[in-house]
Formats: structure tokens, sequence, C-alpha cells
């Protein structure tokens, strides 16, 4: 996170990143929870529930309005294991994979209590948000990924067949270290996705997402972004299906008016596509619409993984534009929002004023009780 944590950032700098961090994190949660009453119906299904149409707002999951997944879940412990990442810097013990991992291990263990209450001082604070504990269809990999102390690499990962999204959809966090180097984001990204997702079109999909935000964050067009990604993807074994899918949603942007059923076979897995056809669903999602609300609901109407284009097309959309081009009306009944929005101005003033929080002449207790160096 070098040049990030050192950088001199100017106030409209700081605030434009902030705005960033705030669309990526809610941007990402509003796609969970569009999607969530959505999973595993077909488009017919979605059509006799909610309309020719389909889904046009938020819907009812989990007993409310605004329910958000163990998507969601995830995604905020990785922003927490990496600001802890750059707060153990300090001590020289610095290796963000194994923070991540640490953290993710603090989300399995809220699948399996009933609340914060015995939690450990120094696991921080996200790990005592009560609302994080209820159970919200964990993915198995995710469960077996994190079930135990073992750490996957790519040299041993961990579920080595599985294609799905689940490691995708906690990876937007990762692009936003805007001081990193892409290629640095992308193996990061990588690094942290096998530990419970090994196939390649699972763990470059995630990696993928991640360089796609960073590029958005940083201030690039969607397009743009997409073409640099595909540049890194292509130095990577097994790239194809990943890069594939991505090609396949910059075709289709040129064939006509966005539909469902275009979305739809975008989404579909293919022959060892998994996770890196939702991804290309989500990013022609993004590329079309350049309102939130469109691109969101596009992102989810389809018999495909409802939840996982919505979260990926949420991030990118949210990174695109800022918090500011959310749905306001959407946003004041999304779980969880409080700490959401936190977390996310905790991570955008870690990475701009970290040293004034934690560096050598300088110590914020308060700071560290949140996000302890343990």
């Amino acid at each position: 996170m070098g040049a990030a944590a050192t950088a001199i950032w100017g106030r409209a700098e700081q605030q434009d990143f902030r705005s960033r961090v705030r669309g990526t994190l809610l941007g990402s949660a509003l796609g969970d929870a569009l999607g969530a009453p959505l999973a595993g119906l077909g488009l017919d299904a979605i059509r006799t529930a909610y309309g020719a149409d389909g889904l046009t707002d938020l819907a009812p999951a989990y007993g409310r309005r605004g329910a958000v997944t163990a998507a969601t879940q995830l995604g905020l412990f990785t922003v927490d294991g990496l600001i802890r990442a750059q707060v153990r810097r300090d001590t020289g013990a610095w290796h963000p994979p194994t923070d991540v991992h640490r953290a993710h291990r603090r989300w399995a263990a809220t699948q399996h209590e009933w609340g914060p209450d015995e939690r450990r001082k120094d696991d921080g604070w996200l790990a005592r948000e009560e609302w994080l504990y209820a159970r919200r269809d964990p993915g198995r990999a995710c469960l077996l990924g994190f079930g135990d102390e073992a750490m996957g690499t790519l040299d041993a990962p961990r579920n080595p067949a599985e294609l799905g999204t689940g490691a995708a959809v906690r990876s937007a966090p990762f692009g936003l270290l805007v001081g990193w180097e892409p290629q640095l984001v992308l193996q990061l990204a990588v690094e942290c996705a096998v530990q419970s997702h090994g196939h390649p079109a699972a763990y470059l999909a995630a990696g993928a997402q991640a360089v796609l935000v960073h590029g958005l964050a940083r201030g690039e067009s969607l397009d743009g972004a997409v073409q640099h990604t595909l540049a890194l993807l292509a130095t990577r074994p097994g790239h194809e299906p990943v890069t594939s899918a991505l090609r396949q949603a910059l075709g289709a942007v040129r064939q006509g008016m966005p539909s469902a059923a275009r979305v739809e076979a975008l989404a579909l897995p293919s022959v060892d596509g998994g996770a890196g056809d939702v991804l290309g669903a989500a990013v022609y999602c993004a590329l079309v619409c350049e309102d939130i609300r469109h691109g969101l609901t596009l992102a989810v109407n389809h018999g495909g993984d409802s939840v996982g284009t919505g979260v990926l097309a949420g991030a990118l959309l949210g990174a695109l534009h800022g918090e500011t081009a959310l749905p306001p009306g959407w946003l004041a009944e999304l779980e969880g929002r409080p700490t959401i929005l936190s977390l996310a101005d905790d991570f955008a003033m870690e990475m701009t004023q970290g040293p004034a929080l934690h560096g050598p002449g300088a110590s914020a207790p308060g700071w560290l009780a949140r996000y302890p160096r343990g």
C-alpha cells in the first residue's frame, strides 16, 4: 500500500477518493440486496413474480427489504483485513494475504456463533457488529476455505475445482488500493481468491474485478479499464475463460438495445466459464447503463447468478460514479448501511492519512482499538 500511504493528498483528492470508496462498497451492497430475492429463479419465474419488466425495486429477502447476503459480509471483512494489514505494517510483519485471510476467518466465525458477545477484544469492531452474524446463504467453498487456519496459495489453492463467484464478489476492495500498481492489485486479489476458489476462472475473475475497480477509482473510463485488465490477464495461465467473457461483453455493447436475454446469454456459465461469465455480464451492464438504477436492475433480472452479477456491477458503477449517483431511496433501506459507511470512511482515512494515525511519530489508541495489530 506504499504509495497510497505516503502520498500527499489534497482535500479535493481525498473527497473524491472517499466518494468512490463509498460508492464501491454501497453500490456492491445494493446490487446484492437487489439480486437476493431472485436467487434460484429463472427469467420466466422472475417475470411471473414481478411483472414483464422483472424486478425494478428492492423486494423482501430474508424477511426484509434491502437485505444483503454473505457476499456483502465477506466484502466488508476484506476491507477490514486491508486496513489491518496497513496498521500491522508498522510492526514489520506485513503480509496482506495473511491479514485478509485472518479477516475472512473472523467472518467464518460469525457463521457458527450466535453473536459477538464472546468475541476476543483483538478481533476489532467489525466482528462485534451483531447484524453480521446472520447466516445469508454462504457458499460452501468459502465455508471450507476459511473453516481452518490452513491458507490456500497459488501453488496449493483451496477448492481447486471451484468455478463460482464467491471470491470475485469480495474482491472490489483490492481495487481501492489506488496507490498500488495494477499488476500488484491483480496479484493480491488472486492470492486472496485462491484461499477459497482455486480454479483459474474463479480466481482470475476476482483479480479482474479488482483491476477494473482500480482503474475506475483512479479516474479511468470503464472501457479503458477493461482494455488494461485484458492486457494484464493475458500474462496469466488459464486466463482464456475470463478474457473471452470480457471480450464478449465488449462485443455485446454493439449489438443493439440492452435486454434481459442478452444479459442472460452472457451470464449463464459456459464450459469452464463460471465466475468469468458472470463478470462479463456485470461489465456489460455497467458499460451500457450510465444510470445506476437501470444498470443494477438489468444486472439482476436473468436466470443466472443474480446476486453475483448485481454485486459486481454495483461495485463497478459505484467506483465509476461515486456515492452521490446511487439511488437514495434504495440506500435508505439498505441493511447495514451505517456499518458500510463507517468502514468505507475508515478505509479512506487509513489510505490517505495512515501515518497520522499510527506512524512513528503518532499513535491514535482509538484507531488501534478498532483495528488491532494482533
